[in-house]
């Protein structure tokens, strides 16, 4: 017989960097979850990673077990990883604070492939540049 699915929680984690703090402590206790047995399971998984952040869908049963999903890494902060900046515009309409070219686009698409709802490349490219647009990050290419 399946186990019943109480719930789904979505947070964003530093790779390896999870602890019974919030935002971790406080998503999973209400639900009655073994916060540090997800912690050790997930800084095991995601220690290669460096410190990157990684998404993670944890889907809560009725006996209170829980598995979870990790998610390809979000596409702002690859942008950002790959022209080297802080953060993204205020306005980014108006100030620009970067380039990005398509070679990169496509780099982070193929990093971002499964997450991406792309048929093709060219789609796929579009997407990245669409948010790398909405950071104030110029697309050429």
């Amino acid at each position: 017989m399946a186990k019943a699915i109480l719930t789904q929680i979505k947070l964003q984690i530093p790779a390896g960097k999870a602890n019974p703090a919030p935002p971790v402590g406080t998503a999973l206790g209400p639900h009655g979850l073994n916060i540090q047995d997800f912690c050790t399971q997930f800084n095991n998984k995601t220690k290669e990673l460096g410190d990157t952040i990684v998404p993670v869908v944890i889907t809560v049963y009725d006996d209170r077990s829980f598995d979870f999903i990790m998610k390809s890494t979000p596409a702002a902060v690859l942008i950002k990883k790959a022209i080297n900046i802080k953060k993204g515009s205020g306005t980014p309409h108006k100030d620009k604070v970067g380039v990005i070219t398509r070679a990169q686009c496509e780099d982070i698409a193929k990093q971002k492939w499964e997450d991406l709802n792309a048929n093709d490349m060219d789609q796929a490219v579009k997407i990245i540049a669409g948010t790398a647009r909405s950071m104030g990050v110029k697309f050429e290419g």
